[in-house]
Order: C-alpha cells, then structure tokens, then sequence
C-alpha cells in the first residue's frame, strides 16, 4: 500500500464549496417531503431516478435540469429524488468505480479531485435546480463530505451486511435505503433495518461517536442471483406480502420498501422497467397492507437509451448498467402520476 497524498477533509471541502442558507432550506424541505411519504404523512410516491453512475458533470446537470418541469407537472401525486451515484461497487474489482475515483471517465483515478468533483456535482444540482439528490453509501467514512447536499442514501447489495454501514445509516438524518443482497436472503435486510433503527456507539473518523436510530431506514426490493448465477426477481406481488409479514414480525417504525426495477429486477433490461413499475402500482392496489407498505421505486434513466459499448462516447448515455433514455422515462413517469 503507498500513501500517495492527504487528501482534503470534510471541513476543508464544505468550505470550499460552502451551501448557502437559501439552498440550505430548500434541501431541509426536500428532505421532509421525502420522509412524509415514508412515514405515511403523504400518500405521494417516492420515485428515486438518475443514471447508473454519474460519470460527466454536464450530461448530469443536463438530466437533473429536465427532472425539474416534470416534478413540477407531477408535484401532487410524485416526489422526485434524481440519483447522483457517484461511487459504484465492481463485483470483480474491474470497470468504473464512479466519479469519485475517476472524475474522467477515460482518465487515471485522481480521488483528490474526485472529492471536489462531487461535492460541486452535487452542489450545482441542489443550487441551479432545487435538488437535493440521492447517492450511494458506498464508503461510510465518505458520507459526510456530502452529508448538507442529500435528501436521500442506498445502502447496496453488496453492502448491506457491513457493521459500519448498519452503524453510520442509525446516525444519519435523511432515510436510508437497505437493498437486499445479491443472493436474496431477505433476513439479511431486514436484520440492517434493525440495526440502522437503533441506537450505537463507535468510532467513526477517528470520533467517539453516538446515534440514536434512524427511523426512516427502509427496505429496496432489487431482485437477487441463485447459486448457478442465474438472476430472479422479487418484485412481484407474493414477494410484497412476503416482505409485509417480515416487517410485522419486526415491529419496525415506518414499514416502507421501494422497489429497484432495474437490476436483477429486469435481468438488466433497462427497457422492462416500465412494466415492473406498472406492475408494482397494481399490486400495492389489490391489497391495503401491500399498498402501505409500497411508497416507491428506482429507475435507472439517463439521455439515451441503453449503454455504451466499448470505445463509443455518447453523451448522456450510460457507461455501467443500459438506462431509460429521457423520451420514456418523461412518458413513464406522466403515466405513474396518472396511476398513483
């Protein structure tokens, strides 16, 4: 292992790029809208939707701009949380690991200006088009360099049995999502759940620190791979209910679960998407537990359809997992605003 350099801390990097008391409040508003769907106040749909992985600053910015009218056009019925994922995990170790190693997505990884990369990604979005955006926990020592500018965090499906990420989730003060692990065992889940609920002492960057539980920590339902690598979903209405007993069971604060349509979901057919989200509306309607249970979805969306094959440069279109290009994702979510 070679320390190459210091990088920045939190307080160094906030001050660089500092949030204003305007855009302060404005994220502090998003981030009630968010928790009233999941707590029940609000009976709107949380729809968590952006590329992939977040890979150039103007194609993103580009995207999140076109969220903004159409938020607008579906406030009463829809909350719009645009996802940045800026750090994506590589199941082999292989691919791009996210902005934050590779602010050039055909460069070197340079993590010192990944940081700042980011945290003006991010900040940008939250001052030019009044969101305050979703990322992933990839890193738990990483979150507090964006923990002013999001509304909303995933723990994923490789992450999800880790004691710090179940430890910071119960400190943190937006809702975290819980993705059930790539093998599918739900226990696995719901035991994070628990944990991030609840209470805890640890040393968090280099701190003696103290959480009282996250209340708003919630289920993502994101399908699974068996043991031949085939992949399943559990989207379907059986696995709604099935997901209802394990919440009775536990006797959680603020049962919710979103489900992924992308993924295992799909078998990584961006194109399935809207089907699923359809189907998952339909089943939260046959049954009043499933439909309380249900508050949301995650679609992967970006500019263009599908991914890019290797040596293309399309902008605006993925470079990890095939997205819904902005022509259907507009008319997806106008038909999820009619049906919700």
């Amino acid at each position: 292992m070679t320390f190459n350099r210091e990088l920045f801390s939190p307080h160094e990097i906030k001050e660089m790029y500092p949030v204003s008391p305007e855009a302060a409040a404005v994220k502090q508003a998003n981030d009630e809208a968010v928790k009233a769907v999941l707590d029940g106040r609000s009976d709107k749909l949380l729809l968590v939707i952006g590329p992939c992985s977040a890979d150039r600053e103007d194609a993103v910015l580009d995207y999140i701009g076109r969220l903004r009218p159409l938020q607008e056009k579906v406030a009463d019925k829809i909350v719009i949380v645009p996802r940045i994922y800026t750090n994506k995990p590589r199941t082999t170790g292989e691919g791009y690991k996210g902005m934050l190693h590779q602010p050039d997505p055909e460069g070197k990884p340079d993590l010192f200006k990944g940081l700042t990369s980011i945290r003006k990604m991010h900040l940008r979005a939250l001052t030019e088009t009044g969101f305050s955006c979703a990322d992933e926990m990839l890193y738990p020592g990483n979150h507090i360099f964006l923990s002013d500018l999001l509304s909303y965090v995933a723990v994923g499906a490789r992450s999800v049995e880790n004691q710090e990420h179940r430890l910071v989730a119960s400190g943190l003060d937006i809702p975290v999502g819980m993705k059930n692990p790539t093998g599918g065992d739900l226990s696995v889940m719901m035991n994070s759940i628990r944990a991030a609920h609840k209470g805890h002492a640890f040393i968090y960057r280099n701190w003696d620190v103290e959480t009282h539980g996250n209340p708003y920590a919630h289920a993502i339902l994101r399908g699974y791979v068996d043991n031949h690598g085939q992949m399943h979903p559990n989207y379907h209405y059986d696995d709604l209910r099935m997901l209802c007993d394990l919440y009775a069971a536990t006797g959680l604060e603020n049962p919710a679960v979103l489900v992924d349509c992308n993924h295992c979901n799909s078998g990584k057919r961006w194109d399935e998407q809207g089907r699923i989200a359809l189907e998952v509306l339909h089943s939260a309607r046959q049954s009043a537990e499933v439909g309380r249970l249900v508050k949301g979805l995650m679609i992967e969306s970006y500019i263009e359809d599908g991914a890019q094959g290797h040596g293309e440069h399309v902008y605006g279109k993925s470079i990890t997992d095939p997205c819904l290009g902005w022509a259907g994702t507009e008319r997806l979510v106008l038909q999820l605003a009619e049906l919700a």
